[in-house]
């Protein structure tokens, strides 16, 4: 009802007035607005005006591009490390995300030292992995080959055949120390 006519013949306020007075529409069933907007007009009447122009003469309006200096920081961390595993909890008032952590630290050592784009980005994270803050490169396995412990590498069942044979050995020994 109110918002088909685009305010051309009264405001929403005039037209509810009118049919109240008529008693289309009666006091009980006026809307919850209505006395705030009684008691409080505004300044000015809230008339539609439609704007003159032609659609040929519409000039295209360009929007610039915005960009912090933050952000080339911000696209190259998302580019080296993802999102994270865990979603951002935004219930905190006080959530401060990870990459924002980054941006932070990165922008701290920026203004601090006077290394180029790459070695600062090394460094803001090795800056964050001594404050305890691990971050996890895209697509990389969680530890490389060449740093796993040799122990490691046993197979399974190799293990598990050799602590067999360990628990069979020291109940063979065990056995034959209380025999009598």
């Amino acid at each position: 009802m109110a918002g088909s006519r685009l305010e051309r013949f009264g405001t929403v306020f005039t037209r509810v007035r009118d049919l109240m007075r008529s008693g289309v529409i009666k006091p009980s069933e006026k809307p919850i607005w209505y006395d705030v907007y009684e008691a409080f007009p505004p300044k000015r009447d809230p008339l539609h005006v439609k704007p003159h122009t032609r659609p040929s003469t519409k000039k295209q309006e360009t929007v610039p591009e915005i960009f912090y200096r933050e952000d080339e920081a911000r696209a190259k961390f998302y580019e080296q490390y993802g999102t994270g595993p865990r979603p951002f909890d935004l219930s905190k008032s006080s959530f401060v995300s990870t990459c924002q952590r980054f941006v932070d630290k990165y922008t701290e050592l920026q203004s601090h030292s006077e290394l180029d784009g790459s070695a600062l980005f090394e460094e803001t994270g090795k800056a964050l992995l001594s404050e305890g803050i691990v971050l996890r490169r895209r697509g990389a396995p969680l530890a490389s080959a060449e740093s796993r412990d040799p122990v490691l590498e046993l197979k399974l069942t190799e293990m598990l055949a050799e602590q067999q044979s360990h628990s069979a050995d020291s109940e063979e020994t065990t056995h034959s120390t209380h025999t009598p």
